[in-house]
């Protein structure tokens, strides 16, 4: 299946204007392989035909399967797992000194499937002695609504299962069914989910203690970029930390957000109006 540059193009537009997120050139070899099954689904013979079909509005629908399809999901429990041990053994009980209300806010912005903000979960409650008597909100958002439809069911493979997760952290947080495994019912309480583009207005539940944002920054172009650094600077708590994936940085991007040089990838917010900033700016 041939992808021509018109093709490209028209798909590559309807992605930016429907969610913010470019499929530049060196990502356009992904439409062949992502819209494949659709094709086949809707007995579609080529890309072409398909373009036709949206170009005139003839299946309204279709657009929406389109552009869940060319979206980019890649995830896994405990991704890279330096980060989670940062933040397990350092950051979050550095912070927690500071929260005499025994509460700890996470979002997890581009959450996919949810492995993330459950990997979270999983992480505070193997703990139990260090966070007795605490409380978690951790909400994770993503623009797609059949990934946030995953997450709530916290249902997966077998496959998506042994990505990130050992066999003493798979018996002890899910129980086998017949078509994989699904998330007990304390992690699935701990994490709520809801449909939410990186660009739009920030989940409800602030100030949080600490973003998520890994590679979901990446697929923006520089002014949206610098617009979702803006949006999640105000609802970050004044020590809080944003922490982002190991290809990203927020040098050259904004200015509301500054390296926390002891925890690496970690960045922390920017009080603009102190004299430190306002020298800096200068």
């Amino acid at each position: 299946m041939e992808v021509s540059d018109s093709s490209s193009r028209i798909l590559a537009g309807l992605l930016e204007a429907r969610t913010g997120q470019q499929l530049t050139m060196s990502r356009r070899w992904r439409i062949e392989t992502a819209l494949s099954a659709l094709l086949r689904e809707r007995s579609i013979a080529t890309l072409d035909e398909l373009i036709t079909i949206l170009v005139m509005n003839k299946d309204p629908k279709l657009a929406d399967a389109v552009v869940e399809a060319l979206l980019n999901n890649e995830t896994y429990f405990f991704r890279d797992r330096a980060p989670f041990d940062m933040i397990g053994q350092r950051f979050l009980p550095e912070i927690a000194q500071r929260r005499p209300d025994k509460r700890l806010r996470i979002w997890s912005a581009g959450c996919s499937s949810g492995q993330e903000a459950y990997s979270i979960a999983m992480m505070l409650s193997a703990d139990p002695l260090r966070w007795q008597g605490w409380t978690f909100d951790i909400i994770g958002t993503d623009v797609s609504d059949a990934v946030i439809s995953k997450a709530r069911r916290a249902h997966y493979t077998q496959f998506e299962v042994q990505r990130g997760l050992g066999i003493q952290e798979t018996i002890r947080w899910f129980e086998e069914d017949e078509d994989g495994w699904q998330a007990n019912e304390k992690l699935r309480k701990m994490v709520k989910f809801e449909v939410r583009n990186i660009l739009d207005a920030p989940p409800m539940g602030g100030p949080f203690d600490l973003v998520l944002c890994r590679n979901v920054l990446l697929y923006l172009n520089n002014e949206r970029r610098r617009a979702a650094f803006e949006r999640i600077s105000t609802v970050i708590a004044p020590d809080g930390g944003l922490l982002l994936g190991a290809g990203e940085t927020v040098i050259g991007q904004t200015e509301r957000f500054a390296a926390d040089r002891g925890h690496r990838g970690l960045y922390r917010p920017v009080d603009l109006t102190s004299p430190e900033a306002k020298l800096l700016g200068t």
